[in-house]
């Protein structure tokens, strides 16, 4: 039976922990850096808090991204996906529908509640 190490898992969980320095709301789901920081973004959190790699349930590793309750909208528009980049090496680090899309206005505030980022074990 396949099987991973926690450490292993951790150490991939863990980039998100050191390295993302930003979360952006998006119209669409982003694939590139560009698309989440410019062509599909609509607001932003700078210095978003990402925990520590914990357990999983029922199995793996994740991290929990915690509730923002202070984003800056930059676009008005439909925001769908979220997206955790890296901006000091220009990276899409990780991305994802939001639970509930939500309407934004350019000049507003958004808030996110808490969600994970997981890694099941195999």
């Amino acid at each position: 039976m396949p099987s991973l190490n926690d450490r292993v898992l951790d150490n991939g969980l863990t980039v998100l922990d050191t390295e993302a320095n930003k979360l952006t709301i998006c119209n669409a789901e982003p694939s590139t850096f560009t698309q989440a920081n410019a062509t599909f973004a609509l607001g932003e959190k700078t210095s978003p808090s990402v925990g520590a790699p914990a357990a999983r349930t029922p199995s793996g590793r994740r991290v929990t991204v915690s509730a923002i309750t202070d984003g800056s909208v930059t676009a008005s528009g439909i925001a769908s996906h979220w997206a955790l980049v890296d901006t000091v090496n220009s990276r899409l680090l990780a991305a994802g529908s939001l639970s509930v899309s939500q309407i934004v206005t350019s000049g507003n505030t958004f808030t996110l509640g808490a969600f994970d980022i997981g890694i099941p074990a195999p």
